[in-house]
């Protein structure tokens, strides 16, 4: 069941490190890019149409990760701490508090990219995605690197 459980959530984790990072690329990008370049193309859907997908899959994957959590510390904080990975059991640890800060961050977040406000701030809703996209990359990498030091169902 555990195993199953953390599929589903590694796979949420990509779809939303999908969509954070074409928003923020999407943002940050120069709007007039060369046609057909990488930057005209990850600019070409609008970065508002990811907003509430982002919402949704970074709440879906927060919970998993907190089904998934009680595992860890049975199982997986022991074999860290066993084999001397305090440099990957100090990362994941940061990740709990910078996922519990992401999700303190979504309702500005959602309120920044409402349509109603899209001409308005256009600084704090870059700032608000990059700090998203900061918190989403850590997470997945670094619960990539924890799963991977401690093996997958061990």
């Amino acid at each position: 069941m555990w195993i199953v459980l953390l599929v589903v959530h590694g796979l949420l984790a990509f779809l939303l490190l999908g969509a954070i990072t074409h928003q923020t690329l999407s943002v940050w990008a120069p709007p007039r890019s060369k046609p057909g370049s990488f930057f005209a193309r990850a600019r070409a859907v609008p970065a508002t149409s990811y907003v509430n997908a982002i919402i949704v899959l970074f709440i879906i994957t927060a919970i998993l990760g907190g089904l998934i959590y009680t595992n860890y510390r049975i199982t997986a904080r022991f074999t860290l701490e066993q084999g001397r990975f305090f440099k990957t059991f100090g990362a994941f640890e940061l990740k709990e508090h910078f996922i519990a800060l992401g999700l303190g961050l979504l309702p500005a977040y959602w309120w920044y990219w409402k349509s109603a406000l899209a001409e308005e701030h256009p600084l704090t809703r870059k700032m608000l995605t990059t700090v998203l996209a900061f918190v989403v990359w850590w997470g997945f990498l670094v619960g990539h690197l924890a799963n991977n030091v401690r093996g997958l169902g061990t």
